[in-house]
């Protein structure tokens, strides 16, 4: 049994009031070379980001906090990827960063997200950085430049476990694991981000493999779980792969659902989805791409799927958000132009195929709606490229009671094998938002 470092017997805050980041940190770094277990006890602890090592344990009460301080100037900029590019970025809360053999058990994190919306939308929700850049016809590159704290990354690691650990108020994307393998994140929760939390992804796996996701709980503003592998030219510069990914037994309440991309430009392959309880969700099993993305999603399998008042059950669209995903400067555009910029703006290599969408399976999904479900109910909303369809999709033992069939359009090689749709309403393009989304 590896020896125990008890917090609690060293002279840190744990109301919250002071920042504790060196003597946290020193407790891990201490960890770390005995390849003991930190036990961090119950309380609030106010911190800047913290970096575990390899070979060591942390362990937090239930009621333990960390609470990401809100002062920008003691984070430092780290390498990181950010929404499929390479670039200097802040780290999270909590890091595992080129390490091995690390366990987080336990505890929530506390982002102070409400401090990061605001950057990014203003105070009243209507302003910030989102309005000066869309003013400027840049809308793509308000995500960049607009730095916020993910609650925590995990990055070039492997054989790591994050067991029943809760992330709350993240200022960006809550927990993010890329480029790393062996990974088991297993009863997480992530909640307490609401309508106004921009870009609050719960779980975002990013040119990984190996990686399992199980018995996780999601409540988020963006994709519940997300799989990606890259964007655009510098996506395909990186070349990493996300494959081998399981995600099972969750339950999936108010995001944006199970998604695949849209950064995709490393290519996506054998993704396993199974055994999903979705309650209010604005998409079910999602796969979004765009024409500058490139890349490839086949080998899929989705089954064992349960859906109560979701908008959009099936929902696949390969040119999405245009005004985010194309990157391109106003004409005249004068001002500077920052590294992020020079990333997202090399020019596309129309050589490159769109990207390829084959062998995707979806089997056992029921879907059902309350009586008093007012929202969208749209079946499929599926749609290809004309010149390059998706080619290969396997529906089998689907059951759905939905306001709309919806669409299905620039696919080939669709198979549909007991298939029920009960569907009360016609097409209504007005619910064609998620193209934008």
């Amino acid at each position: 049994m590896s020896r125990i470092i008890e917090s609690s017997e060293y002279n840190i805050d744990n109301t919250g009031k002071t920042l504790e980041t060196g003597k946290l940190q020193s407790l891990i770094d201490r960890a770390s070379k005995e390849q003991a277990t930190l036990h961090l006890s119950g309380g609030i602890y106010l911190t800047a980001a913290l970096f575990l090592k390899s070979n060591m344990q942390l362990v937090m009460d239930e009621d333990t906090v960390l609470l990401g301080t809100t002062d920008e100037s003691q984070y430092d900029l780290v390498d990181t990827r950010i929404a499929g590019i390479e670039m200097q970025w802040y780290p999270g809360v909590l890091n595992i960063y080129n390490q091995e053999n690390v366990t987080v058990t336990g505890g929530s994190i506390d982002g102070q997200g409400p401090y990061w919306w605001a950057k990014y939308w203003g105070v009243d929700m209507k302003g910030g950085m989102r309005k000066d850049y869309d003013s400027k016809g840049i809308r793509w590159a308000c995500d960049y430049d607009c730095l916020r704290v993910r609650n925590m990354s995990v990055q070039n690691s492997s054989n790591v476990i994050i067991r029943n650990l809760t992330s709350r108020n993240s200022g960006f994307w809550n927990i993010h694991i890329c480029y790393s393998h062996d990974v088991l994140v297993d009863g997480a929760r992530i909640t307490g981000n609401g309508m106004e939390s921009p870009s609050t992804d719960g779980i975002d796996i990013d040119s990984c493999h190996d990686v399992t996701v199980r018995n996780c709980i999601t409540n988020c503003n963006d994709d519940s779980i997300c799989i990606k592998s890259g964007r655009d030219a510098d996506g395909m510069r990186v070349g990493r792969e996300c494959h081998d990914i399981l995600v099972e037994d969750c339950e999936i309440r108010a995001g944006f659902g199970v998604t695949i991309g849209s950064e995709v430009s490393g290519g996506v392959r054998n993704i396993h989805i199974r055994n999903m309880n979705y309650s209010g969700t604005d998409c079910g099993f999602r796969i979004k791409s765009s024409r500058v993305r490139h890349g490839y999603i086949q080998n899929v399998l989705v089954e064992n799927l349960t859906m109560m008042n979701v908008k959009y059950p099936i929902h696949m669209n390969l040119d999405w958000n245009p005004e985010y995903s194309v990157c391109t400067l106003p004409e005249g555009y004068e001002g500077e132009i920052n590294n992020r910029w020079k990333s997202l703006l090399i020019p596309d290599d129309t050589s490159v195929p769109k990207t390829q969408l084959k062998d995707i399976v979806i089997q056992n999904v029921k879907t059902e709606m309350t009586d008093d479900y007012e929202g969208i109910s749209r079946a499929f909303d599926i749609v290809g490229y004309e010149d390059e369809p998706i080619n290969g999709i396997c529906l089998e033992n689907v059951s759905m009671h939905c306001k709309e069939y919806g669409r299905i359009a620039c696919v080939k090689n669709l198979s549909m094998n007991q298939v029920n749709i009960d569907a009360v309403m016609s097409y209504d393009e007005k619910n064609d938002e998620y193209d934008n989304r």
